[in-house]
């Protein structure tokens, strides 16, 4: 089974898909962040294009400058290179030397713990000298309870186009623990939601609620340094690889087995600039295994894991083709560190982020004190600007303002479209007619996807050959080089 995902590049007349074969034995090369993933280059107006592996975790070719043809010969001497280049990146200590060193620091007397800013690693005293040039926080900042919450000691990463950290506002981190301790859930597997990880801890040493066991999935290997190998994996979830070999995927398959009781459910926060092909086919994975972990008698073949997926509302129609069951709740999610995604603004200013969830959505109990109410028709919980429409028979919202109906599209829409008569649909007032609709990207056709086109699938007539077709393209790439050229010249005249 082939999935697609297309990224349009309009200006140079290509697209990107990427292709995930499910159940394929062939082996992908592999880049410091793990097996590389499958993407297919389609010019315009051709049938196929050519295939060839990139990183699955970064987008920018300066993150991770891994490419190969699939149909590409490497040399040994290459191969051996990028083995050697693969080992360059990994962290400085195992998994294991962290969780010692981690011991020989805590029992270290309070005025001989520091930590390096630089570096983000704690030191040994036999560390400092090597240290002794870099920004180090001291014995009395390194207290017992920041080393319980290292997601404030770390610096959160920060390149969007890889592994951009956003973290958990308390707001969000408490409404979501809360919930699923409500549904009975007693063990919580954290994939990227390092915060919703800490707060299961703290809360476990303090002994207010029934203990929770978490275990937390991520690609940032720092925190390999605070948590033990039966806590935390180092982990890539766009290509469901487990660093450090057998061992912790093995842990991770241990965490799944529901034991007495012990209802599992993942909680997934994935970089938002990720595609969600990849995504869901690793979260997948993951569903797939846990479901043949339980016995028979405690789950049916059809069952689905329990999943949350936190992402931004406008990626609904992705997620949900990739999961049918998922419904997407009205609860906003904010975080601490971003600009925008913020609890508490108003009109186009809210956090767009939701929870996507295969978890009854009747049973999720959304705070009463921040507006959520039930509706009893859609039967889940809903903002207080989400109102019921009849004509549509759903609470349609889905930014967190009253959205209103158009007749004419037969749906309702956001308060500031208006229909526009030439593009038979609801747009801003000041779009550009007839320019915004999306299509087919080979033929231009609005009417159906590149995946669907007829003239992609449309065998060729006989005695033309592939090469006629190639005039057209090539003056395609022409034109689109000459406006891009001319749109450099533009820029340098703005800027001089």
């Amino acid at each position: 089974m082939k999935m697609n995902e297309r990224r349009n590049d309009s200006e140079d007349g290509y697209g990107i898909d990427i292709v995930i074969h499910q159940g394929s034995d062939k082996k992908a090369p592999s880049c410091p962040h793990g097996p590389t993933l499958l993407f297919e280059k389609v010019n315009k107006g051709e049938e196929s294009g050519r295939r060839f592996y990139a990183c699955s975790a970064c987008r920018d070719r300066k993150d991770c400058n891994f490419f190969q043809w699939e149909d590409e010969k490497v040399s040994e001497a290459r191969q051996q290179a990028r083995e050697e280049e693969n080992r360059s990146k990994r962290p400085p200590f195992t998994h294991v030397e962290y969780t010692s060193r981690f011991r020989e620091f805590v029992s270290l007397p309070l005025d001989q713990r520091r930590f390096c800013v630089d570096c983000q690693v704690l030191l040994l005293p036999r560390d400092w000298d090597e240290h002794s040039n870099h920004h180090a926080e001291l014995s009395d900042e390194i207290t017992v309870a920041r080393l319980r919450r290292p997601s404030l000691l770390l610096c959160p990463l920060e390149n969007k186009k890889s592994n951009a950290q956003y973290l958990f506002a308390d707001r969000s981190c408490h409404f979501l623990l809360d919930m699923l301790s409500r549904l009975g859930f007693r063990k919580i597997l954290c994939v990227g939601t390092p915060r919703l990880h800490e707060l299961i801890k703290l809360r476990n040493v303090e002994g207010t609620s029934e203990t929770t066991r978490s275990l937390l999935l991520d690609i940032d290997f720092r925190y390999s340094q605070f948590y033990g190998q039966d806590e935390f994996c180092h982990y890539n979830m766009f290509n469901h690889h487990f660093f450090g070999g057998k061992e912790p995927a093995g842990v991770f398959l241990d965490f799944l087995r529901e034991e007495e009781g012990s209802k599992v459910v993942m909680v997934t926060d994935p970089p938002f600039g990720g595609l969600v092909k990849p995504l869901a086919h690793s979260f997948r994975q993951m569903a797939d295994a846990w479901r043949g972990l339980q016995s028979c008698t405690t789950v049916n073949s059809q069952a689905e894991m329990p999943m949350v997926w936190i992402f931004p509302y406008f990626f609904e129609a992705r997620i949900v083709e990739c999961f049918s069951s998922f419904t997407m709740l009205d609860y906003q999610v904010d975080y601490d560190n971003h600009a925008l995604y913020k609890h508490g603004k108003t009109g186009r200013k809210q956090s767009p982020v939701r929870l996507f969830t295969n978890l009854p959505a009747r049973d999720v109990v959304l705070p009463e004190e921040e507006g959520y109410r039930f509706c009893a028709i859609c039967e889940r919980y809903v903002s207080a600007r989400n109102k019921h429409c009849p004509e549509c028979n759903a609470c349609p919202s889905k930014d967190g303002r009253e959205w209103k109906h158009c007749d004419d599209c037969r749906k309702c829409v956001k308060p500031s479209w208006q229909h526009c008569t030439s593009c038979g649909r609801c747009a801003l007032p000041d779009h550009p007619c007839r320019q915004g609709q999306t299509g087919c990207f080979n033929c231009g056709s609005l009417q159906h996807k590149h995946r669907a086109c007829p003239d992609k699938l449309r065998p060729q007539l006989k005695g033309k050959s592939r090469g006629s077709s190639r005039p057209t393209h090539t003056a395609s790439r022409s034109s689109a080089k000459k406006r891009s050229r001319k749109a450099q010249r533009k820029k340098k005249r703005s800027v001089t």
